[in-house]
């Protein structure tokens, strides 16, 4: 232990530990953090006697770190070092420290709050800031603060970036170990390479034996990428002189174990990167790193979630390349560039920004914490996936309205699984189908042991369902009874089998028995009447993966939520209008549902389900019109017509169509209407007296939802007594006090009487003939004389011959010059020289001399 770099500033965590404070640790891959640190804390007892616990991202990691400590200490596992992990608990009396995942971790906050009888908790590899990991270190903090005090808590990484940590936590302090057990050198790929990722793997292998001693990791992002390059290392001859073994979170434990194990020969071992942090494979000297990893992203607006092909971040890459120094000098070779190394981010991003909340939620409800948005998050949430986790939970029957955990939710948060699957598994009880719900949840949360691609499954009528999901749950059971499946990846199958018997155990310890069907070869079951039960348990589980064909025989739906769903090629669910859509990935424009099931309407939970009658604007009826709708939450099933009556909501609709139009509809009255409408504007800008009412846009829209009250019809609304409405706003005094204020219509010197045009943000208009207005001496006006008329003097075609608001300087200036013009091309009408003093005349004719 005392070779260990990291021991130098073991004093240091133990001084901060005893004073209380929290210790956020960064020291170099290969530093020994996860060895030195916990074993330390262990052995002083001034630091307490209650249990360590070392929390760790992967269940692989937390077993390998448990086995090699307790292998240190010369013990058994399960003495004063224990694990526990999925399915899995080594746990003695005497155990003091026990490395556990951080679902673990949670499930034990849930039911034991304060953790009392824990003295420290480690969090290791805290860079990789998986949502679960940010939750502990949140629930943590706030016991801390709260009513735990003395809980001492280490903070642990590489490669971590410290500061958010220690903005969260006030009394944190940062301690760095600067050694690193041995120098890694890196070699990036001299440019970048179009080739499949198995070719450019076989490629560095064939070097990179030649110059390292050692076994060589290579890392992979999945299981698919390792199954090909093991191919292609094999057909290279190079299984002739190495062992080539895989490694992924899938295996089972003894797998595992092998592949961790001591060899007699060189080995290859290809992996994901659950051997990316605490695992220390002896005698690994060479990491090749392809530089990538499946990230898992969420669409919150229509829960579905999206896998990526993505680069990793350099603190990832880091990570890896010091699997090579952790028990020699070692060599990384990096598929990619020095140039591209510089441009990858230097964190991976937080996985609470990018994943399914619901999970964490449904955690913070069960531990009391209904406003998640005040929870001591590193990193908060964003709103649209606390959103998307209320819906889904309240759909589940999960929380209440203001996020409490209901019945239902305490069983659920019980079993490490999604909410989904857990709601799954307590449904499936109920309706005695748990057998096979087992096996679909394992089926879903797991690797897939079926080949991926368009070549359809055997026809369901086999099994006498059309649900893709209990196909192959069928065929598992077939694959268990011993019975050939093809198609299928036995070591892929066996792990499925394993984790739905370790659920099993898990369901009969949190949900109440109830009778259920013992587990037959399935062609002996009925296959109609489990079909439906199942389908029922699942549609609880999944509410909001129930889409209806756009068209019958089509493969294209629309989903709760709005989202456009299409059935995979291989799809044999063709003739179901309903559907649930159990696989499905959210990229692209409308979603790839890879795995769907027939259901059929009676079987959609009443919960969900409403009859509503809704109104809209129908354009071509130009009318609001009504139907009948059937939803299952906001996916409308069908609907009908029926009868439309005038109401609030029906008046909304007409008057919202109708405000765009309004000069289209002042019923037989329009001229006058408008006329008026046109004054009282006019009115409003150049008041008669003081408080007279004003007619604005909002004073309109008043008087137009008071005709729509009674009317559902754009018809029904232009034949309307649009006059009278408007007239009905005032008092008989004030409509004579607007005549004299704005009036109508002016009589001129001629006798005759002409409307008077007002316009928004224009001088009222009157259009009169010249020889109409002689007598006049000055522009009139209107308004108490504020404003003056804008006069269209017009000639004998009725065409205008002058404008102008000053009449006085109109009959100086310009009429002689008109008047020379006019009486040119009209002899025969009158045009005197002084027309201030002229007879006005009707017709424009010179007057008769009597």
């Amino acid at each position: 232990m005392q070779s260990l770099p990291v021991t130098e500033i073991l004093p240091e965590v133990i001084d901060a530990l005893a004073a209380r404070r929290t210790v956020v640790l960064r020291a170099p891959p290969g530093a020994g953090k996860t060895t030195g640190v916990p074993p330390e804390i262990l052995d002083r007892p001034a630091l307490g006697s209650g249990q360590i616990l070392l929390v760790q991202p992967r269940r692989l990691a937390a077993r390998s770190a448990a086995l090699r400590l307790a292998s240190l200490r010369n013990e058994r596992i399960a003495q004063s070092v224990g694990y526990h992990v999925r399915f899995d608990r080594q746990v003695g009396n005497t155990t003091r420290l026990i490395a556990m995942t951080t679902g673990i971790l949670l499930r034990r906050l849930t039911s034991d709050p304060l953790l009392e009888d824990v003295s420290c908790v480690i969090l290791d590899e805290f860079h990789e800031r998986s949502l679960e990991i940010d939750l502990a270190l949140g629930m943590l903090h706030r016991i801390r603060t709260t009513l735990r005090p003395e809980l001492q808590l280490v903070v642990m990484s590489a490669t971590m970036d410290p500061q958010p940590v220690l903005e969260l936590i006030d009394d944190a302090v940062a301690i760095e170990s600067q050694g690193r057990a041995h120098d890694v050198q890196i070699h990036y790929a001299p440019h970048p390479s179009t080739e499949p990722i198995d070719h450019q793997i076989a490629t560095v292998v064939r070097s990179a034996v030649d110059q390292t001693s050692g076994h060589l990791l290579v890392f992979l992002p999945g299981v698919g990428e390792i199954h090909r390059t093991s191919q292609r290392l094999s057909l290279a001859g190079l299984d002739n002189h190495f062992d080539l073994q895989k490694l992924f979170g899938e295996m089972s434990p003894e797998q595992q174990d092998s592949v961790l194990s001591e060899s007699g020969r060189r080995k290859i071992i290809l992996s994901t990167n659950v051997a990316e942090t605490s695992v220390t494979i002896p005698g690994v000297t060479g990491v090749i790193d392809s530089g990538l990893a499946r990230v898992l992203r969420f669409d919150d607006r229509v829960g579905l979630p999206e896998l990526r092909l993505e680069p990793i971040s350099q603190a990832s890459a880091e990570q890896r390349a010091g699997r090579a120094g952790r028990t020699a000098p070692g060599h990384c070779w990096r598929l990619w560039t020095a140039n591209t190394h510089r441009a990858r981010p230097e964190q991976t991003a937080c996985e609470i920004l990018r994943t399914d909340f619901s999970g964490a939620a449904l955690m913070l409800s069960a531990w009391g914490e209904r406003d998640w948005t005040q929870f001591p998050w590193v990193t908060p949430p964003r709103d649209e996936a606390i959103e998307s986790a209320q819906r889904l939970l309240g759909r589940l029957d999960a929380i209440d309205d203001s996020c409490g955990i209901t019945e239902m939710g305490k069983q659920m948060v019980a079993m490490p699984l999604h909410p989904r699957l857990s709601r799954l598994l307590i449904e499936a009880q109920q309706h005695g189908v748990i057998d096979w719900a087992t096996l679909a949840a394992a089926l879903l949360s797991e690797r897939s042991p079926f080949d991926k691609s368009d070549t359809p499954f055997q026809d369901t009528a086999s099994h006498g369902v059309d649900c893709e999901l209990m196909q192959r749950v069928a065929m598992l059971r077939d694959f268990a009874a011993g019975r050939f499946v093809p198609g299928i990846h036995p070591a892929a199958a066996k792990n499925i089998l394993r984790v739905a018997e370790n659920l099993s155990k898990q369901i009969e310890l949190t949900v109440a028995p109830t009778p259920s069907a013992p587990i037959t070869p399935s062609h002996q079951s009925d296959p109609v009447d489990l079909h439906q039960r199942f389908a029922k348990s699942l549609i609880v589980a999944f509410p909001d993966r129930v889409a209806l064909r756009r068209l019958p025989g089509s493969d294209r739906g629309l989903m709760v939520g709005g989202r456009g769903v299409q059935l995979a090629r291989s799809s044999r669910v063709k003739d179901s209008d309903l559907l649930l859509c159990l696989d499905a990935d959210g990229k692209g424009r409308e979603a790839l549902v890879r795995m769907a099931c027939t259901i059929q309407e009676s079987w959609l939970p009443p919960s969900l389900r409403a009859t509503r009658d809704e109104l809209f604007f129908h354009p071509s009826l130009q009318a609001v019109v009504a139907r009948r709708r059937e939803y299952f939450d906001d996916l409308m099933l069908s609907e009908s017509p029926v009868a439309c009556e005038p109401s609030p909501q029906a008046a909304e609709l007409l008057a919202s169509h109708a405000m765009s139009k309004m000069d289209s509809l002042w019923g037989s009255d329009k001229s006058a209407t408008r006329s008026l409408i046109t004054r009282l504007r006019f009115a409003a800008e150049h008041p008669p007296a003081a408080g007279f009412p004003i007619i604005d846009d909002e004073a309109l829209r008043g008087i137009l939802m008071e005709l729509c009250s009674t009317r559902t019809t754009m018809a029904q609304l232009q034949n309307a007594p649009w006059l009278d409405h408007l007239r009905g706003r005032f008092s008989y005094q004030q409509l004579c006090e607007l005549d004299r204020h704005v009036p109508e219509r002016l009589t001129v010197p001629s006798g005759n009487q002409y409307e008077i045009r007002y316009e928004p943000g224009k001088a009222p208009l009157l259009a009169v003939r010249i020889q109409e207005i002689f007598g006049w001496s000055e522009t009139p006006r209107i308004a108490s004389g504020r404003v003056a008329l804008q006069l269209h003097l017009l000639g004998p075609n009725h065409r205008p011959q002058q404008i102008t608001d000053d009449l006085a300087s109109f009959w100086k200036t310009t009429y002689g010059v008109v008047r020379k013009e006019l009486k040119r091309r009209y002899p025969k009408h009158h045009w005197p020289e002084d027309p201030t003093t002229a007879v006005a005349t009707r017709n424009g004719l010179k007057p008769k001399v009597t």
